[in-house]
Formats: C-alpha cells, structure tokens, sequence
C-alpha cells in the first residue's frame, strides 16, 4: 500500500480531467453506492466535528474519507480542514493507497463548482469574486479555467493579509488577480462569486448580486455554517449538488425551518444539470445559485483518478 502526500495529489492531478470526470459519475449516479456522510461533535468548545464519507463502485474502488473540520484553526495559520482518504479495490477489499485528503478534499470540491459553473454560469465572466483565501478557495481558479475564460479574479478574505497572498499566488500561477478591499463593491461588480468560508453569518446579500450573477456557495456544509442572506436563498434559481443539501446546509435548513422556503424551490441537482434533465440557466439576467456541500461520490472519483494516472492504469 502506498502513500499518496498533498505535493503528490497536486502533482498528479489534472483539474480538467477531473471536472469531466465527475460529470461522467453524476451522469450516472447509480454506478456507486453513496451513503449519507456522519457527522460527530468532536469538541464543542473548538466547534470540531469528525465526518466520515464512504462511497464505492462495484468491480472498481471502495474508498472512506476521514475528515476533521476545525474552523478555529485558521486563528493559528492552519488549515481549518484536515483528512485521510484509504481507497482499497471494491472487488477484493485490498487497500492499495491512502492518500492526503485535505488535498483530495479541496479540488474535488472545486471541480465540482466549475462543473456546475460550465452549467449554470454566463458565458462570459469579466470578474469572478472569491469570498475566503483559504486552500479551497486557491484552487478554484484553475478549475474554472477549465469551463470559462474569467478576466479578472478577485480576492476578499476577512484577513487581509490571507487576501495579498492568495493573490500573490494566483500571479505566480498565470492568473490574472487583486485584492478586494470591499466585499459589498466586489459582489456588485462581479460576474460570477464563490464563497468558500465557515461563516456563521451572511457575506453574499441579496441586494448586492447583479442580474445575470452566478453565486457559488461551497462553504457553508453544516447547518450552523452560512454565506448568503435568506433574501438570496428564496429569489434566486437555486440548485444542490445533492439533495443532502436540504438538511446539511445552514443556507438552507434556516429558510428551511422559517417555512419561505420550500424544498420544491431546489430546481435541480447536479445529476438533473449535467443529464439535461433541468436546462440550467434560462436567461442574462437570471441570478442562479448553486449550493454544494460535497458528496463522498466526488472523493471516490478524484481519488480513483489520481491512483490511475499515477499507476498508468
């Protein structure tokens, strides 16, 4: 059994590939066996939790993904996600690799933004806003590259300094970046905004977001956790990635439990969006919001990439 660390998993993996990668495994969900993830307060004075994500295809890979989240780790420079991923063969139940899953965590998840973006986003994105400077966040750039053409990218973070070196990083990787020294101006300008933060309060407002924004909420995955206002939530297009989303995610489990949002206001999943069962965006000035607390199906697909490329299977 061998182990993959976070400089291999980047290393190997290609963010287009697996973008179309996983719109081929939600294109048909009923190849792997998905079992709601579990969430185990670890600490509640930290505001820890431990999650556990398996998933598997028959005949190919079973894998479980171990996850510590600690949003107060950023206070000491650390990441606020930390996890393991053991992937093994479905047929036999033999281990082949572990694998850094804090790494595989945050380009699955932005790879499952910009698949939803390529359906849902506008064609052309003058400005694309990222609200957090965190180590998902750094990633969503160069999975985007892979659907849009973005102009700019902007950067606004609650620590300034996390902002300036984001920011220094996208240059030195061929983005074309600055910082956002205003939230509020920076959501009205912008195109299409991804929120990657453990907020506990609303940053994205409903009367900042311009006709024809896409809003990208990836962030916020357990119900004490928001990044939107209420007033977004309930007049925009809103879509998951899966249904779990309905009773994970504080932006919706709020609206949810205050009865101004009905789960039939959810018009699709990524499944429906990449079958064509919903034709995602209707129209230039339709505001659409896309909101993703990640699916065990994403790890089991980035980690059966990264394996097969760097085995050359």
């Amino acid at each position: 059994m061998e182990f993959l660390d976070a400089a291999a998993v980047r290393r190997i993996l290609d963010p287009g590939a697996l973008v179309e990668a996983l719109r081929a495994a939600f294109a048909e969900p009923e190849a792997a066996v998905v079992p709601e993830r579990e969430h185990y307060p670890i600490d509640e004075a930290l505001e820890a939790t431990l999650l556990v994500m398996p998933a598997w295809q028959r005949g190919r890979w079973l894998g479980v993904k171990v996850v510590g989240h600690y949003p107060q780790n950023r206070g000491q420079g650390l990441p606020g996600l930390f996890g393991s991923y053991l992937l093994s063969s479905a047929t036999t139940g033999q281990p082949v690799a572990v694998l850094d899953g804090t790494e595989l965590t945050r380009w699955r998840t932005a790879a499952a933004s910009a698949l939803a973006a390529d359906l849902l986003a506008p064609r052309e994105v003058g400005e694309h806003l990222l609200i957090g400077a965190g180590n998902v966040a750094a990633a969503i750039p160069a999975c985007y590259r892979a659907v849009r053409d973005v102009g700019l990218t902007r950067v606004w973070s609650r620590t300034p300094s996390g902002a300036t070196e984001l920011v220094s990083r996208l240059r030195d990787e061929g983005v074309n970046a600055e910082v956002a020294p205003d939230l509020r101006a920076a959501v009205r300008s912008a195109d299409v905004i991804t929120a990657a933060t453990s907020a506990t309060s609303p940053l994205v407002l409903a009367q900042d977001v311009q006709p024809g924004t896409h809003v990208d909420l990836i962030g916020a995955f357990t119900p004490a956790m928001v990044e939107a206002d209420a007033a977004l939530i309930t007049s925009a297009s809103l879509f998951v990635d899966v249904r779990e989303a309905l009773h994970e995610a504080g932006d919706l489990t709020g609206p949810l439990g205050d009865g101004i949002l009905q789960e039939t206001d959810v018009l699709a999943t990524l499944t429906d969006l990449v079958n064509g069962t919903h034709a995602g965006r209707s129209g230039n000035d339709e505001v659409t919001v896309f909101k993703s607390v990640g699916t065990a199906l994403e790890d089991l697909v980035a980690a059966g990439l990264v394996w097969e490329a760097h085995t050359g299977a």
